[in-house]
């Protein structure tokens, strides 16, 4: 549209007059050309005042001036003459009729050939002269007289011609298309390597060479020492995309129109080189780099002579390229934003994270603080009880101190102990002088990294942390403020607290005993045994713990669901320890069991060493320190046997049997009650009421001699004693009940003596325990007493005679020895 309004101005601004004329007869019209322009200005223009028009092509010119009428030619030629010159004898193209006429401009479509782009044509306007001849005979005819008239030689009545336009491309079609597709790929590929291999830094290449998989190794093999040249590889990587890009945009232009190689350009750049590529390479950059090395390898050296240089500047001005370093936070914080990524268990995160915080934590931060420390005095004696409170404890070193206990004179470990015997009272500052293991200190500042140094080189696993106190009116001063050891710094490390066999608290901040690990207290072993029995003998505190020890864990009357740890420690305290000299004991001390008579008693060899006859053959061996009889007289609970039965089963198949024995004949009305509840509840318990244990064998002291004698009575005690702590049903705690029926069945021993005489025959005498009452006589059998609450009635008539082996019931058949039976209810 622009050309086209400037062609039209530069036609009126050149306007020149010419005429046409028509003559007929005497009378003329004349048409005027003023100028000329071009209707379709996409297709010619005006140059040096010449309009230039395609050949071979028609093209509208519009003619502007005068009297234009619709028979209006025109044509034109090479030949250059004056204005109004005839151009009837110069050669001429063919004529040009106008399309559109308006008396002011006309319309002519005209076409021109090629002969020389350097060739002008001229204007020739076509004058048609119209004459009137008379003939002789006087008619008139009309002659028309046609002739060409040049219209000048001015450039702006000329017309140029050029070659016309053809549209071609740079290369032929089908080899621009394959270039052009290729350009794209090259595009997304420099693209996606930009991202892919300058992602992957120095650091990461190293590590994933060295420790990744197969394929990785591989692959970072490959990149490496490209990756090495960074800026080299940027320069080559962003000038390869460069060039290819514009490569493309140019290729796409010649192949298309302008608007839509800007469009097209756009969006296959953006999509296929940029966005596809780039997410491509982003998550598998290094296999896409390993694949593509040698192409970037070939472009690297294309672009040499400019991507080279360039780097080198970059690296003398920006430095050299440093990979990824991670300091301690980052590294954790890594630890923290990877957490779901990562296929680290829980336990290894925690062991990093207390690592890499041993170089910034210090000593007195774990530490154990000195009011908390286990600590012994320098002057005090190993005895049992010193070392029961070691033992409890369950520390392997135990510092000591002198006066202060910020004062340490020296270190006692567990280990210095195995030689030392609590009867001897050994003082602890001789085995601290004898042994003289170190004690070291540190400052409450150090690194635990310091410490565990210090801690690996074995000279120490235990140091002080002391620090310096200043105060107003006193010089500086260490001060010792808690201890270290090694296993803090692994808690530490590993984030978690250590428990081993002998800790009795989970950690040393918080002091929390382990729920499932009680350590037993051995103090109570130590009392002063007069306090609770003076009439015992003397043992000592070990064979006490060795005695229950071996009961608890081997003996099964004497087992945790029988009798609960605390009875059976009060059972220990009990007049129950004998001891017996050889020389100044009688033949029928010494003789503990008689095969064939009942026994109601257990016994215990402590020390010495007895003699067993078994069965009829009489075998004889011998036993010693823990070995034990009579277990089932406290538990068993076979079938009473009759007289008959007694009479056809051999001794040597009876060797754990039970005989019948006399029971109540009469009992009052509570004590029947009482008798049944006890039956219903606890048969396990109330089947032992009429039998007894009898052995088929025979034991006899050979030495001197230390036993304890728990008879069937005692035991039931505590057994009662047990189910109450049990059961939580108890009037009192649970020790004044164990003594009341402690004292109960010491009652029950002494009037046991009632029935004493009534001695089976067939059984035969079994021998009393000194300080037994004697026998009463058959008028004294039948006797009426109030014993506990309970009204009980004997009738010797009713019942077999029966024995007591030591003096006391055999079994629990008295109603004294009822009362030791679980009930309902209780006093």
């Amino acid at each position: 549209m622009a050309t086209f309004v400037w062609c039209f101005g530069v036609s009126l601004v050149f306007l020149s007059f010419f005429s046409c004329t028509h003559v007929v007869g005497a009378d003329t019209i004349s048409t005027i050309i003023s100028g000329f322009r071009a209707e379709d200005g996409s297709k010619t223009v005006m140059q040096e005042g010449f309009l230039i028009v395609e050949a071979d092509s028609f093209n509208d010119i519009r003619f502007f001036g005068q009297h234009f009428s619709s028979n209006v030619t025109i044509s034109f030629t090479r030949t250059a003459a004056s204005r109004n010159s005839p151009c009837d004898d110069f050669s001429r193209t063919e004529k040009f009729t106008a399309v559109a006429v308006t008396d002011a401009s006309a319309v002519i479509p005209v076409k021109f050939e090629l002969h020389s782009e350097s060739d002008i044509y001229f204007v020739c306007l076509k004058e048609v002269v119209i004459r009137t001849s008379v003939s002789e005979s006087g008619a008139e005819t009309a002659i028309e007289d046609i002739r060409w008239i040049h219209q000048g030689d001015e450039p702006w009545m000329s017309v140029k011609v050029k070659a016309a336009y053809v549209e071609t491309t740079l290369l032929p079609l089908p080899l621009e298309v394959i270039c052009i597709l290729c350009l794209l790929c090259l595009s997304g590929i420099f693209s996606g390597l930009n991202l892919g291999l300058m992602a992957l830094d120095k650091t990461e290449l190293v590590i994933v060479e060295n420790c990744g998989g197969a394929k990785e190794k591989n692959y970072a093999k490959k990149i490496r020492p490209v990756r090495a040249k960074g800026n080299f590889l940027l320069c080559t990587l962003l000038l390869g995309n460069v060039l290819v890009n514009s490569t493309f945009t140019i290729l796409l232009d010649d192949l298309t129109s302008g608007l839509v190689a800007v469009i097209g350009t756009t969006l296959a750049i953006v999509l296929f080189g940029e966005i596809v590529p780039q997410a491509i390479c982003c998550r598998h950059g290094l296999a896409v780099g390993a694949h593509t090395i040698m192409l970037t390898k070939l472009f690297m050296v294309l672009t040499a002579p400019l991507s080279w240089p360039i780097s080198k500047v970059l690296d003398k001005i920006l430095g050299e390229e440093l990979g990824t370093v991670y300091n301690r936070t980052k590294l954790l914080e890594l630890l923290k934003v990877t957490y779901d990524q990562h296929d680290m268990e829980n336990e290894e995160v925690r062991i990093i994270h207390g690592a890499l915080h041993l170089t910034t934590r210090t000593v007195k931060e774990v530490m154990t603080k000195l009011e908390d420390v286990f600590m012994l005095p320098y002057d005090a004696k190993l005895d049992f009880d010193t070392m029961s409170e070691i033992m409890k404890n369950g520390y392997t070193r135990v510092p000591v101190y002198e006066g202060d206990r910020g004062t340490i004179v020296a270190l006692l470990n567990i280990k210095d102990l195995a030689f030392v015997d609590p009867d001897d009272n050994t003082p602890l500052a001789t085995v601290c002088k004898f042994y003289q293991h170190p004690t070291a200190t540190v400052f409450n500042d150090t690194t635990l990294a310091t410490m565990l140094d210090e801690f690996k080189k074995g000279n120490y696993h235990m140091a002080f942390v002391q620090e310096v106190q200043n105060e107003d009116d006193k010089d500086p001063a260490y001060v010792k403020i808690g201890l270290v050891t090694l296993e803090d710094i692994i808690e530490e490390i590993i984030q978690e607290e250590i428990l081993d066999e002998t800790d009795v608290v989970t950690d040393n901040v918080r002091k929390m005993p382990r729920a499932s690990k009680v350590r037993q207290d051995f103090r109570a072993f130590a009392h002063d045994q007069e306090a609770h029995n003076p009439n015992r003998p003397a043992m000592s505190p070990q064979l006490q713990l060795a005695t229950f020890q071996f009961l608890i864990t081997t003996v099964e009357p004497f087992k945790g669901e029988l009798i609960s740890d605390t009875i059976l420690k009060r059972l220990l305290r009990q007049n129950i320890f004998h001891v017996i000299k050889i020389k100044d004991a009688s033949s029928k001390v010494l003789t503990l069991y008689t095969a064939g008579k009942p026994a109601d008693y257990f016994i215990m060899i402590l020390e010495g060493r007895v003699q067993v006859l078994v069965g009829k053959e009489k075998l004889i061996f011998e036993s010693g320190p823990f070995s034990h009889f009579g277990a089932q007289a406290l538990t068993d609970a076979a079938k009473p046997l009759t007289d008959d039965h007694s009479k056809q089963t051999p001794t040597r198949e009876r060797s754990a049997t039970m005989v019948a024995i006399p029971t109540i004949a009469r009992l009052t009305k509570t004590a029947r009650a009482s008798f049944s509840r006890l039956s219903g509840s606890h048969p396990d318990i109330a089947a032992q009421k009429g039998s007894t244990f009898v052995p088929d064998y025979s034991v006899s002291l050979v030495t001197d001699c230390q036993y304890i004698c728990v008879k069937r009575s005692q035991y039931w005690a505590a057994r009662r004693a047990t189910l109450m702590e049990h059961q939580k049903h108890r009037v009192g705690s649970t020790e004044d009940f164990f003594t009341k029926e402690w004292n109960q069945a010491e009652k029950s021993s002494h009037r046991g003596s009632i029935i004493e005489a009534l001695e089976t025959p067939q059984i035969g005498d079994v021998a009393p325990p000194s300080g037994s009452a004697a026998a009463p006589s058959d008028d004294d059998c039948v006797s009426r007493g109030d014993i506990s609450g309970i009204e009980v009635e004997f009738s010797c008539k009713d019942s077999p005679n029966h024995v007591s082996s030591g003096g006391s019931p055999i079994g629990p058949t008295t109603p004294e020895e009822d009362r030791l039976l679980p009930t309902d209810n209780f006093e």
